[in-house]
């Protein structure tokens, strides 16, 4: 199978998820800008979720770029990854109601890293179909910010649990920042 299906079915889900969480912002119901002002933890959290997804969008597009064939195994790491992508807008909601509390903070970022834990499996399962020489293995080489990536979610999951969530936001807000190029080492392989 070629990969059409796979990205068009994936590209509506993440559609999804950015729709359901816009949605759950709500307009206050006073005019006045205090009132704006009060729904900054929400608006924040959306802006982080919306990057994320974005991240992940561009990424899972060009990893599916330089991948020819799809098989069972691909077809369920896929879903995998959409399965935790689709409980963003939950924990985004939850920690942007209760201003980063500890708890939805720490629930926010667990379903970050199982959100990377998914797209790595993904990847490793389109490696295992191409082959240790296939463009994709090539392009992601020893894959440095996929690996170090969790790394700093579990960090961000500590310091929000033990310390202070603003602390485990930090982290979550530095992964985002690694990760919002585009992943260039594909777009390199394509060109060479």
């Amino acid at each position: 199978m070629d990969t059409r299906r796979l990205e068009a079915f994936s590209d509506g889900v993440l559609a999804i998820i950015i729709t359901i969480m816009v949605l759950e912002l709500k307009a206050p119901h006073d005019a006045g800008l205090p009132a704006l002002w009060a729904l900054w933890p929400v608006f924040l959290s959306y802006v982080l979720s919306f990057v994320y997804v974005g991240i992940y969008w561009n990424n899972h597009h060009h990893m599916l770029h330089v991948t020819q064939r799809v098989t069972g195994a691909i077809l369920w790491a896929n879903l995998h990854l959409l399965f935790w992508l689709s409980l963003l807008p939950f924990s985004t909601g939850w920690m942007g109601e209760n201003e980063f509390a500890r708890w939805p903070t720490v629930t926010y970022g667990v379903n970050l890293l199982a959100c990377a834990l998914a797209y790595f499996l993904l990847e490793r399962r389109i490696i295992a179909a191409q082959g240790a020489d296939g463009k994709l293995a090539v392009a992601v080489g020893r894959d440095l910010k996929g690996k170090l990536s969790p790394l700093f979610y579990l960090a961000g999951i500590a310091g929000a649990w033990l310390w202070w969530p603003a602390a485990g936001m930090a982290l979550f807000v530095l992964v985002a920042l690694i990760w919002l190029v585009p992943d260039r080492r594909i777009e390199r392989t394509l060109g060479g």
